[in-house]
């Protein structure tokens, strides 16, 4: 492959808050599990040329095990991460290297519900921006608290929720992140910090990540609604 669209799917956490045997990408709801899901979503878009997988050193069966079953030849052979998210997608990245895609589209494996449209919105936006992420406006009142009685509103006006997948040119964020600090937060931050434009696109309340229990209860809600 040379050229066209890569998806890198991030699935190296540990999921210490989810308080489960298995990391959580590893659990299954609805006969699949979360990795497969999300792996899945971006198999199915005909917009995607490569697929690869970054999981954390020694979970090389669970993977095996977890995306079973999915015999495409655009799915690469997982690769191991780092310590933090950030050198996990450096590696990730790394290893597309040799594909030479002209786009890279970086998602959280714990999104497993992720819409095609969101994810072909942020493939768009990239026609004219070196970067794009998909995000949603804060709605609810903030506050600011120390303790649970000195607290004080902070304005949502203009504040966003973040989502994945934020995409990017290939090369621009492949170079931002090999000089990018290992803490990064997400690759938005990294790319911004090496000045790349980076547009927001729409995301949607589907597009919700899977952390702790009371997500997995509401990701088996959702597949049981009609």
């Amino acid at each position: 492959m040379s050229g066209g669209t890569a998806a890198l799917i991030v699935a190296g956490g540990r999921g210490t808050r989810m308080g489960a045997d298995l990391p959580k990408q590893y659990l299954d709801i609805g006969g699949r599990t979360i990795l497969a899901r999300s792996v899945s979503a971006f198999l199915d878009l005909p917009d995607i040329a490569v697929v690869q997988v970054v999981i954390a050193a020694g979970d090389e069966a669970l993977c095996a095990d977890a995306l079973r079953g999915l015999n495409d030849a655009r799915l690469r052979p997982p690769v191991p991460g780092g310590a933090t998210r950030a050198l996990s997608v450096r590696a990730g990245l790394d290893a597309l290297a040799d594909a030479g895609p002209d786009h890279v589209l970086i998602h959280d494996a714990a999104r497993p519900f992720v819409p095609a449209e969101v994810i072909l919105a942020v493939l768009a936006a990239l026609g004219d921006a070196e970067g794009a992420f998909a995000a949603l406006p804060v709605v609810d009142a903030l506050w600011r608290a120390d303790g649970d009685r000195d607290y004080a509103p902070v304005p949502r006006a203009g504040l966003y929720r973040a989502q994945t997948p934020q995409g990017f040119r290939f090369d621009a964020i492949r170079a931002a992140h090999a000089r990018a600090p290992a803490d990064a937060a997400d690759d938005v931050e990294v790319a911004r910090a090496a000045g790349l434009e980076v547009r927001l696109v729409e995301g949607s309340e589907e597009n919700f990540k899977i952390t702790t229990e009371a997500d997995l209860r509401r990701a088996r809600r959702h597949l049981d609604a009609p």
